[in-house]
């Protein structure tokens, strides 16, 4: 039913009671909502307090820059000047980075997959003044999205009590539900690994590689402890998933074939279609997990992969501060997903010679759509040996010719606009810290350790003060609190860079910031992410499972009993038994837990 032209003039005049906080925000998340007709607030306790004050349902919707869902939502929702007058009007709509705030994005992605049977971004929560979360959603089409403020709005007016006690009560339900009932007994470490494999084999795809049935991501956690499993404990048919499953990571549509560098996930089993994000803790992860590959399976291929993957890190994500960068749109200029990356048949002949043209076409396997003159994503396709035998010419010089078409095509694709998340995140810029050492010293490269040492020094003086990190910069303005996985990655990144140079400040460093996790994010009922909780109900576990991201609390107990340093030794030998309990019901989700005990010195007690 639509609204009478009177109500709808009401909110018009009444929704500039509140101003965009997003406005110069130096987010660029954020700042890409400044123009929105929605009065968004920048997250914050007086948000809070002002939902309390005017007893408003609070609408809080959590994104990042190189999202492509969020961008649609926005074009079609949050642009919608009817949306925008009802969220003015009856809400206080705040709007949320969540690589600036992961713990209460954490928080709110738990509550909607465990409501709604799954969760992803734009993440969209309605809450209760009191920080009770009452529904949420991801992307919802604008009639839809219209029909659900209206609704809400309705019901909260006639029914607050009723709702603010549902709310509540959920709440209460969902920490029941995050709490793990201890097990009638612990299992052994043999046990416990060979539960693991046995769920990461059946959860595996013999066929096409990787875990699951529908959309494919690296899971690096996953497959790290698996390559760490068949080092130890070699076994044919592990050997051959790994291999399946890199191969088709890296030959396919998941990987930049002309640029260099990993998308962040395929919406197809088969790895062909991207969602085309670049995030810089997927290079960083997976130049690393390449790396251990090539080492572990004896495939020198996989060491030109990493090598590649830091490459690209180096040229194109090196920020104006002196770390890199979060990250890559989807979307391009013209708001078009994968616009930066996708050929047409007619793009590419104004770029390439016939012979050239010829040649390309197979190489990257795109000539597949000539006649429609489709867009298409370059992808692995005839090899260089079998394109030399079949023109009858030197291998050698079939590769001089496959370089100088993409030279010539990424020339041609760097006048395209691709916009940058510039914002420079400790904790990611931690875990490639790590993965340029790791890349020194596997490909005895010193240009990648000169990298390190210059990242570890923008780490040093621009994120960390001598008693805190700060979670990110933009520019020259600090963003936000640290969370865990700040602490845990840099500490960890610091770790691996004094393995390789033999640095004892670093290792020192290292140390410091373990001990400041353990004071600042671990309690009696285990870890929390964030050292404030923003909201009522925030969790703490005993053990972090592992997301695209490995485990901050598997990384701080392992980087903690490797330490040298006797009070951290003892903490995290304290912690072991109640890890354990955590997890063995359900190894494959914590897969960095798993590889520190199986691999701890220390028996497991309970």
């Amino acid at each position: 039913m639509l609204l009478p032209s009177v109500l709808w003039f009401i909110l018009f005049t009444n929704a500039q009671a509140l101003n965009n906080q997003l406005i110069d925000h130096p987010s660029p998340y954020l700042a890409l909502h400044a123009d929105d007709p929605v009065q968004w607030q920048d997250w914050s306790p007086e948000t809070l307090e002002l939902a309390k004050a005017e007893g408003k349902l609070l609408f809080v919707s959590s994104g990042y820059f190189a999202c492509h869902w969020c961008h649609v939502m926005r074009r079609e929702s949050y642009n919608n000047p009817q949306i925008a007058a009802l969220l003015n009007e009856y809400f206080i709509p705040v709007k949320v980075d969540r690589e600036l705030e992961p713990a209460l994005d954490a928080h709110l992605i738990d509550f909607v997959q465990r409501t709604q049977g799954t969760a992803g971004w734009p993440l969209n929560v309605f809450l209760t003044p009191e920080g009770y979360p009452l529904i949420g959603m991801t992307y919802v089409p604008s009639d839809d999205f219209k029909k659900i403020l209206k609704q809400l709005q309705l019901t909260w007016s006639e029914e607050t009590d009723k709702l603010r006690d549902m709310a509540r009560r959920g709440l209460l339900a969902l920490i029941k539900l995050r709490e793990t009932p201890p097990p009638e007994h612990l299992i052994t470490r043999e046990q416990l690994r060979q539960a693991f494999r046995k769920s990461a084999l059946q959860m595996g795809d013999d066929l096409l590689g990787g875990f699951g049935q529908s959309n494919r991501f690296p899971m690096s956690p996953q497959l790290s402890v698996l390559l760490g499993l068949q080092s130890s404990y070699p076994d044919e048919k592990l050997e051959e998933f790994l291999r399946l499953t890199l191969d088709q990571m890296a030959n396919n549509g998941l990987r930049d074939q002309l640029g260099g560098g990993f998308y962040r996930y395929t919406v197809d089993p088969t790895w062909q279609t991207p969602h085309y994000e670049k995030m810089l803790y997927t290079q960083a992860l997976l130049s690393r997990l390449y790396l251990r590959a090539a080492d572990i399976l004896g495939r020198p291929e996989y060491q030109a992969v990493a090598a590649d993957t830091l490459e690209f890190v180096l040229n194109g994500m090196k920020g104006d501060q002196g770390g890199y960068v979060a990250s890559f749109s989807a979307v391009d200029d013209k708001d078009v997903e994968g616009g930066y990356y996708l050929w047409r048949q007619s793009e590419l002949k104004e770029v390439l010679e016939p012979e050239l043209l010829e040649l390309a076409n197979r190489y990257w396997h795109l000539e597949t759509q000539l006649k429609t003159d489709e867009a298409v994503l370059p992808m692995g396709g005839v090899s260089v040996e079998k394109l030399a035998a079949e023109t009858e010419q030197k291998p050698d010089e079939v590769k001089d010719q496959v370089e100088r078409a993409r030279k010539l095509l990424l020339e041609a694709r760097a006048r395209r606009v691709l916009p940058v998340d510039d914002k420079e995140l400790a904790g990611w810029n931690g875990l490639m810290l790590g993965a340029f050492a790791e890349g020194a010293r596997a490909l005895k490269r010193e240009d990648l350790l000169r990298a390190a040492s210059q990242l570890r020094d923008f780490l040093v003086n621009s994120l960390w003060d001598g008693s805190r990190l700060l979670r990110a910069r933009q520019g020259d303005k600090p963003l936000g609190e640290a969370s865990l996985e700040d602490y845990a990655y840099v500490a960890d990144g610091l770790a691996r860079l004094a393995a390789v140079t033999g640095e004892q400040r670093d290792r020192d460093l290292s140390n410091k910031l373990l001990t400041l996790a353990w004071q600042r994010f671990y309690t009696k009922d285990g870890w929390q992410s964030a050292q404030h909780a923003a909201l009522p109900g925030m969790p703490r576990a005993e053990a972090q499972d592992d997301g695209a991201l490995p485990s901050p609390a598997a990384l701080i107990i392992g980087l903690s009993l490797q330490s040298g340093d006797a009070l951290l030794i003892e903490k995290a030998t304290g912690v072991a038994g109640s890890t354990l309990a955590a997890i063995q019901d359900q190894p494959f989700w914590y897969a960095s837990h798993v590889s520190v005990l199986i691999n701890s010195q220390k028996p497991v007690q309970p």
